[in-house]
């Protein structure tokens, strides 16, 4: 059974003596968990947009396998479908196309120039697509390459979509909580259902009723085409995306924040086919009280000391700043997070993400200073960039290549990891000082006592600095961090209006309030501690 979607083969942790390393949590399966569908073969196949993944599941086992793999043709697959013959459509949501994968394995673009493609079903080998933006269309796709014709349009954000008994296409409208319905061969748009909390997916079980699962309250609702009268199957946890049912009609849910997939049993009880991940890691913080805050793209985390894990906030969600990458904890236990979108933001959950500053050139980590200023790395810029009260900004220092990571020491010095420069800089002022040098792509930096941590996810390793002497000694090879060995993942181009790109990747590291040093474990989407069992840090 897979439980890790980092090959097994591909780095294995190696520590110099007298450290050691676990997970404070353990790698996902998947990355995040989109589009369900079952195949001709009994198995159930999920789509994982942000891993540009196909993942094929034994429901019985659990077994996982990869159909489509990282680095391969499909990029960033969002939703799936099969015809008669076993042809596999995939929507490619951010690189506007729908892809087709022969039973053979060959894959060829069947559509493209489909801004936000997202939903997709077949229907009699009739297939069916919608584009998940304002404006969406609902189109049918030709398989010999014809232009597809247009059903429906100006929607608002329609999602994934289903043929319903009535000859009717159904699709959530996600914005507005509305399930939307079109007849399949064209006509005027009505709305069948209202008052949804985030509808994300609809599909017809073997009775013909509509199941919409509504990722805002974790309901999933089944509602009758005839009274239209709703019922509540289930509540599942918040961040549901879509639904498929089995040939024998159990029905199964994907999680696009964690990654989890579960079967709905009797009851509506639910049962665990592929357990919680994360989607990153990306940004971490620790709180004063020693919770653990982890920027996961999606949504945020929180590892609390007790070890239980929490979802406060995610996308779609009221005020939910973005696409999160960096996060730092303000001296009165805030939260501010760097986004996809060049923003940063003070947030508190259940409100409006208040923002410090907006259009920035990609931003990565930040981190609060002993005053309360916020101090956030602009990697497209080469700039660190301090932000203060009233959305006033100041360049603390400009020049950099790349700067990704950043860590404060309380004499006022500044550390930055520059990810094309490969190396760590001290800034104090307009003066920089190299830390460290050598490096091939470090990102996250940390203070932890008298050393200075970087990680390297370009060589997959852990470095530690004596700020005291300069030496630096490995701690550790062989991380999880980064792609996989010989993969080279497209950068995904984000969404605009709702994600806007480019969705770049970012490792973290924080320290812990018991000095452990943590690691966001982005390529197998896990949490890592590690601590000396001796003294073996040089002085």
């Amino acid at each position: 059974m897979t439980e890790n979607r980092y090959p097994a083969d591909s780095a294995t942790p190696t520590l110099e003596p007298g450290w050691a390393l676990d997970h404070a949590l353990t790698p996902s399966a998947m990355f995040g968990a989109n589009g369900l569908r079952f195949g001709p073969n009994g198995h159930l196949y999920v789509a994982q947009a942000f891993g540009s993944q196909i993942s094929e599941v034994d429901t019985t086992s659990g077994a996982v396998t990869t159909v489509s793999p990282v680095g391969g043709a499909i990029i960033a697959p969002d939703d799936l479908s099969f015809d008669s013959e076993g042809v596999l459509y995939a929507t490619e949501v951010f690189n506007e196309r729908v892809s087709a994968r022969l039973p053979d394995g060959s894959t060829r673009v069947l559509a493209d120039h489909l801004p936000v493609a997202n939903g997709i079903t077949v229907h009699q080998d009739r297939i069916f697509v919608d584009e998940f933006r304002v404006g969406g269309r609902v189109l049918e796709l030709y398989r010999d390459g014809s232009a597809p014709r247009v059903i429906a349009q100006d929607l608002v954000l329609p999602n994934a979509l289903a043929v319903g008994p009535d000859g009717f296409l159904y699709f959530p409208l996600v914005a507005t909580g509305e399930i939307g319905r079109v007849a399949i061969d064209g006509g005027p748009v009505e709305v069948f259902a209202g008052g949804l909390n985030i509808p994300t997916a609809v599909k017809f079980d073997a009775l013909g009723r509509l199941v919409v699962v509504q990722s805002g309250s974790g309901d999933i609702t089944r509602i009758d085409l005839q009274t239209r009268e709703a019922t509540r199957i289930a509540r599942v946890r918040t961040g549901i995306d879509n639904l498929a049912f089995s040939p024998c009609g159990e029905l199964y849910v994907s999680n696009f924040a964690d990654g989890g997939i579960s079967r709905i049993g009797v009851e509506g009880r639910e049962e665990v086919l592929i357990g919680r991940g994360l989607l990153g890691p990306y940004g971490l913080a620790v709180g004063s009280g020693g919770d653990v805050y982890i920027a996961d793209g999606m949504s945020y985390a929180v590892l609390s000391r007790n070890g239980e894990v929490s979802r406060p906030s995610m996308l779609l969600t009221h005020g939910f700043p973005g696409y999160v990458r960096g996060v730092a904890v303000g001296l009165e236990g805030n939260l501010y997070f760097s986004n996809s979108a060049g923003a940063v933001a003070n947030f508190v959950p259940g409100q409006e993400a208040v923002f410090l500053a907006t259009e920035l050139d990609q931003l990565m980590g930040i981190a609060v200073g002993p005053g309360g200023e916020l101090f956030v790395c602009e990697a497209g810029s080469g700039r660190v960039l301090a932000l203060g009260k009233e959305r006033s900004q100041r360049v603390v220092v400009q020049g950099l290549l790349r700067p990704t990571g950043i860590a404060l020491a309380p004499d006022g010095a500044c550390y930055v990891s520059e990810a094309a420069g490969g190396r760590v800089v001290c800034c104090r002022g307009s003066d920089k000082t190299i830390v460290l040098e050598g490096l091939v792509e470090p990102h996250g930096v940390t203070l932890a006592g008298e050393h200075l941590f970087v990680v390297d996810r370009g060589n997959k390793s852990l470095h530690a600095v004596s700020l005291r002497s300069g030496r630096a000694q490995l701690v550790a090879r062989g991380l999880p961090v980064g792609p996989p060995p010989g993969i080279e993942p497209r950068t995904l181009p984000g969404i605009a209006g709702v994600m806007p790109g480019p969705l770049l990747p970012f490792c973290d590291l924080a320290t812990g309030i018991d000095g452990s040093v943590l690691i966001a474990g982005d390529g197998e989407g896990s949490l890592l501690r590690l601590w000396p069992r001796a003294a073996t840090l040089v002085h």
